[in-house]
């Protein structure tokens, strides 16, 4: 029987980007469990203009201890290389509003690649340093997953399912998510936060057993 995962996260969150790889490293630990994952949408800060602001005046806003954030940056950058992943905050100039972002994973679920266009998104952010906010960088992470480039763009400046995103992010809200990554198996077993990948497994376990 397949394994129903709600994978709830924000594509400029580094820790739902590791929470994603170890959620892939636990499903590898579990070969037999068909895990069928579905993100969701979550803004960690939807009041940001949609053409995105300067990250690093918005960083030192909202975190001013600048020796408190290098050392995260620093322990990110750690954990990252752990999990197969290169962080450069160094390289990365705006802090976008992800709405648009949100927006084409949705849509790369209904073309059956929302995993691979997720994860591109985030590498495409924090490994590049791209501007994920800019509908062009988005068609191009579309269009490289067999999505259709045109399409794409002409649902971006349409604002199509702008409000669709919105609701469901306002769901979480209000159904306790106050952060993310938060992943859900199989409707029972709820994970807060980048867990190891064993302790993903042993909730994949849980919500077997619990299924049973």
């Amino acid at each position: 029987m397949p394994l129903a995962i709600d994978f709830i996260a924000d594509v400029v969150c580094p820790w739902c980007y590791l929470g994603w790889k170890r959620l892939q490293q636990a499903l590898a630990l579990r070969p037999d469990v068909e895990g069928v994952i579905t993100w969701r949408p979550y803004q960690l800060d939807p009041s940001l203009p949609e053409e995105g602001v300067d990250r690093a005046a918005y960083m030192a806003a909202k975190f001013p201890d600048k020796a408190r954030l290098q050392a995260v940056h620093d322990e990110l950058v750690r954990q990252a290389a752990e999990c197969g992943v290169t962080m450069n905050f160094a390289i990365i100039d705006k802090a976008p509003n992800t709405g648009a972002a949100q927006r084409l994973i949705r849509w790369a679920g209904g073309a059956g690649v929302q995993g691979e266009v997720a994860e591109a998104v985030m590498a495409a952010y924090f490994t590049e340093g791209r501007d994920i906010g800019d509908p062009v960088v988005l068609a191009d992470i579309a269009e490289a997953a067999g999505m259709d480039r045109l399409t794409v763009l002409k649902l971006l400046s349409e604002g199509a399912d702008r409000e669709v995103v919105a609701h469901e992010h306002q769901m979480a809200v209000r159904g306790g998510v106050t952060g993310v990554p938060f992943t859900i198996f199989g409707g029972k077993v709820a994970v807060v936060g980048a867990e190891s990948a064993e302790n993903m497994a042993r909730a994949i376990d849980k919500a077997l057993e619990m299924s049973a």
